[in-house]
């Protein structure tokens, strides 16, 4: 079995991801797979009438492999779902598809296909300026949940106590990027500081672990210092990750729930999730689960 992995390994926002690229690779000597990964900028796509010879990669046009499983998340470009639509059209299957990629990566669209499957999350609101600091308060109190409609491993989320910290923020925002896209989330006061992350792989929900936030940050993120505990899945867990993946078409997916109350909102959902805590919490090989189920989704049973 032939696969690629889309990463690129000079992106900053992505450096932490590489231990989860090695465990790929030291996967698949195991597991018999011919794997190489790429960055998605040694590309050159030709779109023609003409056979398959139509992608060229470091000058060069290459064999296409049985799979692609693309590892840019929430960084990827327009120009990598190009080249992931180009491979889906060539029959090369990849996990996850271009569609659900460019879906996740937006967190608001997230949350409009979420609330149209009645999947509780929380109340959020486009931000454009100027904005209207007293309809925010009337819809979602103080403090509030500011993010960027595209980040990763907690990057471009604040969190804003009040209405003058608000104002503050929103103003350093539109003075130094006026046009940067960002959302309003109601936030959720019983799951400060922590959360539940839940790993899918072809609709079943693997693992789960716990993350807590360190130093009293109200991000639970581990590449932000927080540290993780096993947990078990309960069926309402189970559910409400496996069927936001579902909805969302994530093949493999990473699902965050908040705490609320005795029960959970989904927070996000992430397309190429690392699982460096996952593993170290289960006694689970998240490449090995992965590689498994490509085989059976190609028919190609050990």
């Amino acid at each position: 079995m032939r696969g690629w992995i889309l990463f690129d390994t000079y992106d900053e926002g992505l450096r932490k991801e590489q231990h989860e690229i090695n465990r790929f690779v030291e996967d698949a000597k195991k597991q018999n797979v011919d794997l190489r990964v790429i960055s998605p900028d040694q590309f050159e796509l030709i779109v023609t009438k003409d056979d398959r010879e139509t992608v060229i990669i470091d000058g060069e046009v290459v064999a296409l492999p049985d799979f692609v499983i693309p590892r840019l998340g929430a960084s990827t470009t327009y120009f990598t779902l190009a080249v992931i639509r180009h491979l889906e059209q060539l029959g090369v299957y990849t996990i996850n598809n271009s569609q659900s990629i460019e879906a996740v990566k937006d967190k608001l669209f997230t949350q409009q296909i979420l609330a149209a499957e009645n999947i509780p999350a929380p109340d959020t609101m486009l931000a454009k300026y100027p904005v209207n600091v007293d309809l925010v308060e009337e819809k979602f109190g103080f403090p509030v949940i500011v993010k960027t409609l595209s980040g990763a491993q907690g990057t471009g989320v604040f969190l804003s106590s009040n209405k003058d910290k608000f104002r503050d923020l929103m103003s350093l925002i539109n003075a130094t990027n006026q046009d940067a896209n960002i959302i309003i989330q109601k936030f959720v006061a019983s799951s400060k500081g922590r959360d539940l992350r839940v790993f899918i792989i072809g609709g079943r929900a693997v693992a789960a672990m716990e993350r807590r936030a360190a130093d009293g940050n109200f991000k639970s993120n581990l590449s932000q210092g927080g540290t993780a505990t096993k947990v078990k899945i309960t069926p309402e867990i189970e559910w409400l990750a496996t069927e936001t993946a579902r909805i969302l078409g994530l093949e493999v997916a990473g699902i965050d729930l908040l705490f609320d109350g005795d029960h959970f909102q989904v927070c996000e959902a992430n397309s190429a999730p690392g699982f460096k805590g996952i593993e170290e919490c289960h006694d689970i090989r998240i490449p090995e689960e992965i590689y498994n189920y490509i085989r059976v989704r190609l028919g190609m049973f050990i």
